[in-house]
């Protein structure tokens, strides 16, 4: 027999989506941020995420901080599309020994991103369970025809990435403030040609859109932006490695025409968003990630990052 572990996270989704029934009416399947479902005016936008004890917090997690986390990475699944949030379902498994108190603390930190986002919860399910966890499925919108998917980057594209990277275990990871306003805006301004959150690392995520779009891509070394979590960390990983491979930063990565890129870079500083910075460009042949030193060496980038079953 098989184990997840051998097979790991990606290999086990491919042969999982490839089980299952789908619709006319569904855009996108399994394979992007969301699922893309056709609705009349609009696409409707589907999105999950859990959150475990002892995988992506510690029992000793402030609660709000838990909840915060746990919406926040729906937000960032729907911000990735440039979506607008609508409603969440939140369903909780929780052993009986845990407080009330703690749990209406982590709701209420879920309840405060939402309000910041305007996404409704209705409604959820509460069940047993050995450790403490929330999966949330969330659902947002874009005028039909409007989500940015992972599958649009082309040849001579910018690359870009908000925010800085790395180190997100010191703190960021339970705190960060998923990227809805710049998401949507980048899409109703038609900036992005493709986009993805940062949540399994800079390296892994980035193949996802090459391999959505067919491409390959060059990254200038000295343009990582690292954050000051990443320099400090007492790890055995360069400052370079944890911004590379570290996951969890909900950072948004996208691509740019590169026509385009000088009218983005100023239309960017005027809208008063996050700093945002162009490391890279994407490359017509589908070899993964080159990485560029101040010498002009190039290095193929290795895919390191976070993956379940194997990291």
């Amino acid at each position: 027999m098989t184990t997840l572990r051998q097979l790991g996270e990606r290999e086990t989704i491919r042969r999982l989506a490839a089980l299952l029934p789908t619709r006319p009416d569904v855009r996108m399947h399994i394979g992007d941020d969301v699922a893309v479902v056709s609705a009349g005016e609009y696409d409707f936008l589907l999105t999950s995420d859990a959150v475990i004890e002892g995988t992506h917090f510690l029992a000793d997690a402030v609660p709000e901080q838990i909840g915060h986390k746990a919406i926040g990475r729906a937000l960032s699944d729907l911000a990735a599309t440039g979506g607008e949030p609508l409603w969440a379902l939140i369903d909780v498994v929780a052993p009986p020994e845990l407080e009330a108190e703690r749990l209406e603390r982590i709701y209420q930190g879920l309840a405060k991103l939402s309000s910041t986002y305007s996404l409704a919860v209705v409604g959820g399910d509460l069940a047993q369970g050995p450790v403490l966890e929330l999966h949330v499925f969330a659902v947002g919108r874009v005028p039909a025809g409007q989500a940015v998917l992972r599958s649009g980057a082309k040849a001579g594209d910018a690359i870009y990435v908000t925010g800085q990277l790395g180190g997100s275990i010191q703190g960021k990871h339970l705190t960060f403030e998923p990227r809805v306003k710049e998401g949507q805006w980048l899409r109703q301004n038609q900036w992005a040609t493709a986009m993805i959150d940062l949540s399994d690392g800079l390296a892994t995520d980035l193949n996802h859109i090459l391999e959505m779009s067919c491409v390959g891509a060059e990254l200038a070394m000295e343009t990582i932006p690292i954050s000051d979590a990443a320099k400090i960390s007492p790890s055995q990983q360069t400052p370079l490695e944890h911004a590379l491979y570290d996951g969890e930063d909900f950072e948004l990565l996208f691509t740019v025409a590169d026509e385009r890129r000088l009218a983005f870079e100023e239309a960017w500083a005027q809208a008063n968003f996050l700093p945002c910075t162009r490391i890279g460009h994407i490359t017509q042949e589908p070899r993964g990630i080159l990485l560029i030193d101040a010498e002009g060496r190039r290095t193929p980038l290795a895919r390191d990052g976070f993956e379940h079953f194997t990291s």
